[in-house]
């Protein structure tokens, strides 16, 4: 028996001096707001945003308690609703009752099946992240009107508790500098907080939330009532091969994961139209790499003393199967082992957790929720 104790000192030495650093902080990560613990979660896209207009998809079908209460029995905890303002308002800025009837629908199947919701604010009429549109940073109307909306779902929303439903305020920023963001999102926060005190707010860095912009993002001090976040989709031509609304739509040759997404070989085999869209394609991608990735965005969280939740990362169906579910367990573990929450994209989208048939992707599922 005491040889196996010495055993078991001994191995713990060697862990702690092989990697201290990734050690300590999956340790001491920062835990959630307390009422508001979340761990694995799905985002419920194409919804209440981008959903082809407010005729484009039939909303009230579209998500119902049905897929809640799928979620739940699945082993998820919680759900991420983009909302967006063209469907939640009309150009009169007056509400959408219908939409926001759906809105309320959902966070009540949440509580009724045990799930946490986070509402994101995913779209504005003067910021969508793949729009050179500078209006939310070049004019002041813009920014009031961003304020203007959140002080409105707050008048719907604070009836519920803060262990039930975060908000998020903007979904991937896209300001021209760092400061730009973090002086509108000062000014939200502190919004919500004169609204509600105890609500919990999810914040991103500037750039996408992309792990990378983290060290320039800006903080309220002293509030406990935060969570951090990023989104994650590496190596890009990999998650979002084929994408229709990517540059590199039209390569059409392989790509792999792990290793180089497309090897040089296979870049020199495109014509050069295709080629100058491939810049960084021939990167090696694997699980020490992702891990290192997220760990810029660990460190931060580490420092400020705030949990770090990743809401977005996922893969398309156009890659191979095989490496698309390597990927997926690969990144799971580097959240996972930083103790990091995350919402898979997305449900029923072209990244989803469900097969074009609408049943369950079951292998996926378990890869995603399974101890």
């Amino acid at each position: 028996m005491l040889n196996i104790y010495k055993l078991l000192v001994a191995t713990l030495l060697i862990l702690l001096v092989a990697a201290p650093s990734a050690i300590v902080i999956a340790q001491d990560a920062p835990r959630m707001p307390e009422g508001f613990n979340i761990q694995r979660g799905v985002n419920i896209s194409h919804w209440l945003s981008q959903s082809g207009g407010r005729h484009g998809v039939a909303q009230a079908d579209y998500f119902t308690e049905k897929d809640v209460a799928l979620l739940a029995d699945k082993g998820f905890d919680h759900i991420r609703i983009p909302v967006e303002e063209a469907e939640l308002w009309d150009y009169r800025e007056e509400k959408y009752k219908d939409a926001f009837a759906l809105l309320h629908k959902a966070i009540g199947w949440c509580k009724q099946y045990h799930l946490r919701a986070i509402v994101d604010m995913h779209i504005l009429r003067s910021h969508h992240f793949n729009s050179r549109s500078r209006a939310l940073w070049e004019e002041s109307a813009a920014q009031e009107r961003f304020l203007q909306c959140w002080r409105e779902l707050s008048a719907e929303l604070k009836k519920y508790p803060s262990s039930l439903v975060a908000y998020e305020l903007l979904n991937e920023p896209v300001a021209d500098s760092a400061s730009q963001w973090n002086d509108l999102l000062a000014r939200g926060i502190a919004l919500i907080r004169e609204l509600e005190p105890k609500r919990v707010i999810i914040i991103g860095s500037n750039r996408y939330q992309s792990y990378s912009t983290f060290p320039q993002l800006k903080v309220p001090a002293g509030d406990n009532r935060l969570i951090l976040s990023f989104h994650y989709y590496n190596p890009f031509y990999f998650t979002h091969y084929k994408a229709s609304w990517t540059a590199h739509k039209d390569y059409s040759g392989p790509v792999h994961y792990p290793g180089a997404t497309i090897t040089s070989k296979e870049i020199s085999q495109q014509p050069a139209t295709i080629r100058n869209l491939l810049a960084g394609s021939s990167e090696e991608y694997d699980a020490d790499v992702i891990e290192q990735q997220v760990m810029t965005a660990v460190k931060v969280a580490h420092k400020l003393k705030l949990p770090l939740y990743c809401g977005e990362w996922g893969c398309l169906t156009t890659v191979n199967r095989k490496d698309r579910l390597h990927w997926y367990r690969d990144v799971r573990k580097a959240l996972e082992k930083n103790r990091i929450a995350w919402t898979v994209w997305d449900y029923k989208g072209s990244f989803g957790i469900l097969e074009d048939n609408g049943e369950p992707d079951d292998k996926l599922i378990k890869l995603l929720t399974k101890d």
